[in-house]
């Protein structure tokens, strides 16, 4: 059983930044794909970016704003949110899979994002 521990969330201004922070209990977290997804109220769950073996993959929505890294020896996954906008208000979790993000292993309980106008 892994366990993921997200932190880093909040209330920011459109064109604000955050780093969310996502740190995994298990050793092996090396050999995990590990991302972020977001859902905002009444819309269901997104892909937002992944970092594995593979290389690293964003949704549309967030190139060139979003920049996700890892150190695997801290166990510890980041997403670094700038330019910030509204509709990027949502719960944002942690995903770990194996071999891939196609079938979320698991899950953490979800940091809030709230970007005002």
């Amino acid at each position: 059983q892994v366990e993921l521990e997200e932190s880093g969330g909040g209330l920011v201004q459109a064109g604000d930044s955050l780093r969310l922070s996502c740190t995994a209990s298990e050793g092996t977290f090396r050999l995990y794909v590990m991302g972020w997804f977001r859902q905002a109220p009444g819309k269901e769950r997104e892909f937002v970016a992944g970092i594995g073996w593979s290389g690293i993959h964003y949704a549309d929505s967030v190139k060139g704003r979003f920049t996700i890294s890892r150190d695997n020896a801290k166990k510890t996954v980041w997403l670094q949110l700038n330019s910030l906008k509204p509709e990027d208000t949502a719960v944002y979790y942690c995903a770990a899979g194996k071999p891939s993000l196609a079938t979320v292993d698991y899950w953490g309980q979800g940091t809030q994002v709230i970007v005002s106008s």
